[in-house]
């Protein structure tokens, strides 16, 4: 199951009071402070850890505490520094603010860490105090406080390939043909019912190119408003290099022209931002075209219509599902500035 958005309070660890104590030995009469210092408290990071690809584990736990840091003790011993709390979220996550709405951080890839709430340093032991004028200090610092936060976490996807279109596109379809990843498919609207991840290999030299892809469910018009599955999946294609739209030839639900301008209106009412990302067009389900000719005619209908080449596809028999990751790969090639 995936789960995109979380909200967690978490709290570092107070620092450790420092100590006052005082040497207790034979034949030593006046002994002098040893008290020692406190041990730091432990910091709460999250870490973008590869292999997490869900919020998953914040939805039964939403306290999440670092270790607090060891009073100081008799003998100059320090306190126990407190452990870090390290919390692992999936490459992608957007960290805010939940208080002010602030974007704190954008863990974009992994590994990378963000200390959300910095431990309280540990207090001096009186030991810290003495001096020649003051050789019996009877006083220590407390540690410092605990941090505490509430954070909200949201999930976009990173994926080279964002597959969109409008429901039974077939963009899940497609999805499981050209990698490993096994989406629902079924012959009714809004069967994905969340984003889904899949490699695509290309043959190459001396490895496999390789393509994240990521089928986005199904977006009707209004999306941009919150009809349908609305806003919620939309954020996950922010991510992406490129966009592939599949347009099908033969849809109960409108000709193919429309409903590319109904997906195309409903990126720009979301964000212009994702509206201008570089786009492939495919036609696809050609194969329920019966001749030659009329796939040809088709093609060429809507290619005129919009002015724009478009791929025509079938994923059921594989008709141009080499020639659409050959195009995404050059695009996302280029993006990347990589052969």
């Amino acid at each position: 199951m995936l789960i995109d958005q979380a909200v967690i309070f978490v709290r570092s660890g107070k620092g450790g009071d420092g100590a006052v104590s005082f040497r207790r030995e034979k034949f030593v009469p006046k002994g002098g402070p040893d008290g020692g210092d406190g041990g730091n408290g432990g910091d709460v990071m999250l870490v973008a850890t590869a292999g997490v690809d869900t919020l998953l584990d914040f939805t039964g736990r939403h306290h999440w505490f670092a270790e607090e840091g060891g009073a100081g003790a008799h003998k100059q011993q320090h306190g126990k520094n407190g452990e870090h709390l390290i919390i692992k979220v999936p490459p992608g996550t957007l960290v805010y603010n939940d208080t002010t709405g602030e974007l704190i951080a954008d863990l974009d890839s992994a590994n990378k860490t963000l200390v959300a709430a910095k431990g309280g340093r540990g207090g001096f032991g009186n030991e810290h105090f003495k001096s020649a004028t003051h050789q019996t200090p009877r006083t220590a610092s407390p540690g410092e406080p605990a941090v505490e936060l509430t954070l909200r976490l949201e999930l976009k996807m990173i994926a080279d390939v964002g597959l969109i279109g409008m429901p039974n596109a077939g963009k899940s379809t497609l999805l499981s043909v050209v990698t490993r990843a096994r989406p629902k498919i079924a012959n009714y609207p809004f069967t994905t019912l969340e984003p889904n991840l899949g490699i695509a290999e290309l043959p190459g030299e001396p490895l496999p190119r390789r393509l994240i892809l990521a089928d986005i469910p199904g977006l009707i018009e209004g999306a941009s408003e919150g009809h349908g599955l609305g806003t919620e999946f939309l954020r996950h294609v922010e991510r992406t290099s490129v966009l592939v739209h599949l347009v099908e030839c033969d849809s109960v639900e409108g000709d193919p022209v429309h409903n590319y301008r109904v997906i195309r209106q409903e990126l720009a009412g979301y964000s212009p931002e994702l509206a201008s990302k570089r786009e492939i067009v495919a036609l696809s389900k050609m194969d329920l075209l019966g001749t030659n000719a009329d796939r040809q005619a088709a093609v060429q209908m809507v290619e005129e219509e919009l002015g724009l080449p478009v791929v025509a596809l079938s994923a059921a028999s594989g008709e141009g599902v080499t020639a659409l990751l050959e195009q995404c790969w050059q695009q996302v090639s280029s993006l990347k500035g990589t052969p």
